[in-house]
């Protein structure tokens, strides 16, 4: 993956490089200390991740994020203030990088970057009650609509997540939600649809799936609870 590093500290985007080209799926193919550099290089294309401070003067890094309407690469945020995740979330962001990032944090959320790259590129053709086949390049591939645990919109694209991983297909949420069945799947806030059968437990707003957390919008919380049946 073609790589950029964004961050206004010298030190803390040479750890990130450092790390980086230990990673050999990994190519540093710039650098930038503000949000305004960073901006004129992801829009000139050839960037498939962005390494991505939040905090930055001018420009910060979330609003670098919401003004990317086209050619929007994958992003990693980092930062040293966790108040900022609850809106790096909602910006469908690959992961969250608490500074000072480990070694063993930053591959863990490389290796998610790398499965939504692998995963780019496929998109929905098709779905039944039973199955949902999606394009990948010139392939089409079945996927079984038992095994989707929720969806989760992350920009342009769609990550399907099932017990051990996930797809992520080149279309809008509302598109995807139209191919799962209804008497299945629920959605449950703008950027989430969920199988209603693979709940395991619902924590105040939040639903939790195979250990994974799934926020509910008060909006969706009385058709949430139409649907349990609460004993």
């Amino acid at each position: 993956m073609k790589c950029l590093v964004v961050d206004d500290n010298s030190l803390a985007r040479a750890i990130l490089v450092q790390l980086a080209t230990r990673v050999p799926s990994l190519e540093i193919v710039a650098e930038c200390d503000n949000a305004m550099d960073a901006w004129q290089i992801i829009t000139a294309g050839n960037i498939d991740l962005v390494l991505l401070d939040i905090e930055m003067e001018a420009m910060s890094g979330i609003e670098l994020v919401r003004g990317l309407k086209e050619k929007r690469p994958i992003v990693i945020f980092t930062t040293s203030k966790p108040e900022y995740a609850i809106e790096a979330f909602e910006l469908n962001v690959a992961d969250y990088l608490p500074k000072p990032v480990t070694p063993a944090r930053f591959l863990q959320a490389i290796e998610k970057a790398g499965e939504i790259m692998k995963s780019r590129g496929q998109k929905v053709v098709a779905a039944d009650n039973t199955f949902l086949f999606f394009r990948d390049a010139n392939i089409i591939k079945k996927l079984d609509v038992a095994d989707i645990l929720y969806a989760e919109a992350m920009g342009d694209y769609v990550k399907l997540f099932t017990q051990d991983r996930f797809y992520a297909v080149h279309a809008p949420l509302k598109e995807v939600e139209t191919k799962l069945p209804t008497a299945l799947f629920l959605k449950v806030h703008r950027s989430f649809v969920i199988q209603v059968g693979k709940i395991d437990a619902i924590e105040g707003g939040t639903i939790i799936i195979n250990k994974k957390m799934v926020p509910v919008a008060d909006s969706y919380r009385n058709q949430l609870n139409k649907r349990l049946n609460v004993l």
